[in-house]
């Protein structure tokens, strides 16, 4: 029923409805229509993924490039170092408050705005960090930098759904992991030679900022937007303004703008699903320590290199490479398995299976909880070469992405139609969990001792190795008991 207070004014009465709204709703031509994303030529959609993983490739080398110019940046404002480190951890927690934001703008405005608005922001937050006259100044801008930042980690893997197939997506959310790890794994050496050289600790920002604007920059003017819905307004719009047929619209232009369900969607079902389901619970739990003991070699290898061998800053950041060295070798390792995953994958009539996802984490997560013994077993003496412990982080590097990657992919194959809920569960978790750890890392190494620290790290990393066994064959049983999945069904 219309309100009486309705009026087109001037007298003039509501006009009915058309007959069938269905008929003046657009829609794509079929499967094969070459304005849907998934049919867009392979240099288009390669421009597109190189853009957005390298907006993410900035946002988490900015998270950790601050790092190595603590000290510097402490002793100019007369705090201490763990005062300073607040800037490093407190970007890293602008990640877990990013998603409220982020992710329904991004599917009621599309893809390219928030990204885009995202990544200036971002470097304008960043470059107010490296201005700042104060200690506060730069925690706060930095916190913020890191909220605009989370944009990345919450839209860009939505970007790559929306213009890769299942047959593909795999490949590319793992070039996306990689950037993801390799942003704080190139950090240290880079924010420790430009922190020791005669740029001083102020330009670990300013360098950030500028890459922030220049992706920034390319994506307003050349990034196209990805996803289906926006499209087909945009196709929507043309159409009434050549034929001034105003009926005609998209089924995303009815969509209302619902606040109480947008905050049930991204904050109160998401923090529900961390208590309620074990799934989402014990992997976001995994995840969330290998993604926080990234930002705990943030503090651990500058003591160890540092203290114990004696290198100079910036050249005690450079055992890092051996880090990276190891996820680029599990992104090889991930891919390589993708064939087999394709083969099941049509066998099943395209249907995927999530625990599919979970078999290169049967040997990531052994390897990660041997690289960590293996650090802290042989990092605490010079008497032992320093490249031993740095050929240890190999296997962390490995053990971080193989079970990183495919605990993520498991996570929104399991929960497909709650798959914004749980992306946003997980991100809410491993931010909030990796912003602890620069605060007490260095510390934990310095008094604990190399030998104690890296037991008790190894040890934890031990205990979950059953995570990923557990549900590779319980997790079908666990998804059917979901009330949560079972009510999704029966919407």
């Amino acid at each position: 029923m219309w309100s009486k207070n309705l009026s087109m004014g001037m007298g003039k009465p509501i006009p009915p409805p058309p007959s069938d709204p269905e008929d003046y709703t657009v829609e794509f031509d079929g499967p094969d229509d070459p304005a849907h994303p998934y049919n867009w030529t392979t240099s288009t959609k390669l421009f597109i993924s190189i853009l957005v993983c390298s907006g993410t490739y900035i946002v988490a080398l900015t998270s950790a490039i601050f790092s190595p110019a603590v000290e510097s940046a402490s002793k100019d404002f007369g705090v201490s170092s763990e005062v300073g480190t607040l800037a490093t951890a407190l970007y890293v927690l602008g990640f877990a408050s990013g998603p409220v934001i982020w992710a329904p703008t991004s599917e009621l405005r599309g893809r390219k705005w928030p990204l885009t608005i995202a990544m200036l922001l971002g470097g304008i937050f960043t470059i107010a960090s490296a201005a700042a006259k104060d200690i506060q100044t730069l925690i706060i801008c930095r916190f913020f930098a890191g909220v605009c930042g989370a944009s990345q980690f919450t839209v860009v893997p939505g970007v790559l759904a929306d213009i890769y197939d299942n047959t593909y997506r795999g490949v590319a959310i793992s070039v996306y992991a990689l950037t993801v790890f390799g942003g704080p794994s190139t950090a240290p050496f880079t924010g420790g030679f430009i922190a020791a050289s005669s740029l001083g600790w102020r330009w670990t920002l300013y360098i950030p900022a500028i890459l922030s604007f220049a992706n920034g920059g390319v994506s307003l003017f050349f990034l196209r937007e990805t996803y289906a819905p926006c499209i087909l307004i945009e196709k929507a719009t043309a159409i009434r303004h050549q034929t001034h047929n105003w009926a005609i619209h998209a089924r995303h232009d009815r969509v209302e703008v619902n606040l109480k369900h947008l905050v049930d969607k991204y904050f109160t079902r998401p923090l529900k699903m961390l208590v309620t389901e074990p799934i989402i619970f014990l992997v976001s739990l995994y995840m969330s320590f290998i993604y926080g003991l990234v930002y705990c070699l943030l503090g651990a290898y500058p003591y160890v290199f540092e203290e114990i061998y004696g290198m100079a800053p910036g050249v005690s950041d450079l055992p890092f490479i051996g880090l990276l060295a190891g996820q680029v070798l599990a992104i090889c390792f991930v891919l390589s398995r993708h064939a087999a995953y394709a083969k099941k994958l049509e066998k099943n009539n395209n249907v995927p299976v999530p625990e599919w996802r979970l078999t290169p984490t049967l040997l990531g997560a052994p390897i990660f909880a041997i690289g960590i013994f293996w650090f802290g077993w042989t990092a605490f003496t010079p008497k032992i070469h320093w490249a031993i412990p740095t050929v240890a982080g190999i296997f962390i590097g490995f053990g971080n992405v193989s079970v990183f990657l495919p605990c993520f992919n498991y996570l929104v194959d399991a929960y497909l139609p709650l798959a914004a809920s749980a992306v946003a569960a997980n991100i809410i978790l491993r931010s909030s969990v990796a912003a602890g750890f620069p605060l007490f890392s260095r510390q934990m190494f310095e008094n604990m001792g190399v030998q104690w620290a890296g037991t008790l790290l190894g040890c934890l990393a031990a205990i979950m190795i059953p995570v990923p066994y557990t549900f590779r064959v319980y997790g079908p049983w666990l998804r059917r008991k979901s009330k949560l999945l079972e009510g999704q069904d029966k919407e």
